[in-house]
């Protein structure tokens, strides 16, 4: 969930300042951009530094930076545009109602009145302070603002206490952010797997029959899920690709009876089936257990179907939604219709190598989607991230209809 996003975290005078640098490592490995606004009472606590060696940005502190001679601006309302999300941890009773009451006096308060994202705070503080009337008002009111507060745990404080009041812990912030991000998705909750690239038949120890899928649709289609919120499980071929996130399983196989063996095992959880990958439709029959010699001027090899893992996956469907593409040379619409028929499929994507820019090795593709009720929806060439947002709407509109 936190992928690609640009995440502010500002960080104020709390002795809960130095869990920061785990907080920031923690967001920067789940693939998001991090800029720091560190308050003068956070430099007490942790570095600067520290802070901009963990978030590979330099870390704010102040609207006007004198360095050298030369004077630059902080510009908050370009940092408030920037950040896709206003994090700020620990957040002090101070600071809490200093954001109540729309108090600017530093860089960290103007960023965050003029931010346009999603804020969440994490108080910290100490027992009594946390219980105060005024602080209880000061939450009341920061929800109504449509702010989230991350809850504060109970356990031994700064003073010796032992209560309500201490922050959560860098761990528990970042599976705040991932929950909560992904609940009101149109994929949250759900399970997809896609099985994506090609499969290598082995003919000898060195040699072997593929084709020239990269698996670049069935990776974009992993990413745009992952990000719709679906928990994805991508059956992965032969690939240079490679995918980091944290909604993504990759399980890597080699063969089609590989790739058989873990959609077989992984289906019967599935909310959603997608079937991307270029699957050999033949293998040798044998596989020689040395290098074949070059020994004459021609060589035949004996070739066997393999197991129609589609086919296979739409004999077994019972509540999921089973998708599969159809790559096509010649009467593509009804080949395409054929294959859907009669392999119980609940949706086909159909694209043809007579469409410039579409088809395997390239970043394009144009595609139909076509249902099972016949409902046919053509697109125009796009990137294949674009398409596999377009197949995941289609997909996503009808198992809510």
């Amino acid at each position: 969930m936190l992928s690609g996003k640009n995440i502010l975290l500002g960080i104020t005078g709390g002795i809960a300042a130095y869990k920061t640098t785990f907080l920031v490592r923690l967001l920067i490995k789940a693939g998001a951009n991090v800029k720091v606004i560190l308050t003068d009472s956070a430099s007490s606590f942790v570095t600067p530094l520290t802070l901009a060696t963990l978030s590979k940005n330099a870390v704010l502190s102040s609207f006007i930076d004198e360095e050298n001679g030369s004077v630059s601006w902080n510009n908050h309302v370009e940092l408030g545009l920037w950040a896709d999300i206003v994090l700020i941890a620990p957040a002090t009773a101070n600071t809490l109602s200093k954001m109540a009451n729309g108090t600017c006096d530093n860089l960290l308060m103007a960023a965050y009145l003029s931010a346009k994202c999603p804020v969440y705070f994490a108080p910290a503080m100490d027992l009594d302070m946390f219980g105060h009337p005024s602080t209880k008002a000061t939450f009341k009111k920061l929800l109504s603002f449509g702010n989230t507060m991350i809850p504060a745990t109970s356990g031994e404080l700064a003073s010796g206490l032992i209560g309500e009041g201490r922050m959560a812990e860098p761990e528990d912030i970042v599976d705040f952010l991932n929950d909560h991000l992904r609940k009101g998705l149109p994929l949250s909750g759900k399970k997809i797997l896609i099985t994506a690239g090609p499969t290598y038949e082995a003919i000898d120890p060195v040699r072997f029959i593929g084709n020239h899928s990269t698996g670049l649709m069935g990776y974009e289609l992993a990413r745009n899920a992952a990000k719709l919120g679906a928990m994805v499980y991508l059956v992965s071929g032969p690939s240079h690709l490679t995918v980091q996130h944290s909604n993504i399983h990759l399980i890597k196989v080699t063969s089609a009876d590989e790739m058989y063996t873990e959609t077989i095992a992984l289906y019967k959880d599935m909310d959603v089936v997608i079937c991307a990958a270029a699957v050999a439709d033949y293998k040798p029959k044998t596989v020689a257990e040395q290098k074949i010699k070059k020994s004459s001027e021609e060589f035949s090899i004996t070739l066997v179907k393999n197991k129609d893992i589609l086919y296979s996956l739409g004999e077994m469907k019972k509540e999921q939604f089973l998708v599969g593409f159809a790559l096509e040379t010649e009467n593509e619409v009804e080949n395409a219709i054929g294959k859907l028929k009669r392999k119980n499929l609940d949706a086909i994507v159909l694209n043809s190598l007579n469409d410039k820019g579409a088809g395997f090795g390239k970043l394009t593709n144009k595609v139909s989607f076509i249902d099972k009720n016949l409902d046919i929806k053509t697109f125009e060439l796009k990137t294949k991230a674009e398409v596999a947002s377009d197949i995941l709407n289609e997909i996503t509109n009808r198992i809510h209809a």
